[in-house]
């Protein structure tokens, strides 16, 4: 399941981010990594920026960037 397929107020594990390494870094830099568990605080209306929170920290992210975040429901 891809990040972008949840909703407000789920759970999930991050199991993999299949993107380019720019990307990864990022993203790791705002603590978005293999193993850490998110919640979606909120979407857009046509589902094209996505908010969640990993680990107390807030993030906003593009849908296309939320498409290569591979997790697990909790």
């Amino acid at each position: 399941m891809r990040l972008h397929e949840l909703h407000k107020g789920d759970r999930g594990e991050i199991i993999q981010i299949h993107a380019d390494k720019a990307l990864k870094d990022r993203l790791n830099s705002f603590g978005v990594m293999r193993g850490e568990e998110l919640t979606v605080k909120g979407c857009s209306l046509a589902k094209q920026t996505m908010e969640i929170e990993v680990g107390g920290t807030h993030i906003a992210l593009r849908a296309e960037e939320a498409e290569k975040i591979e997790v697990e429901k909790i």
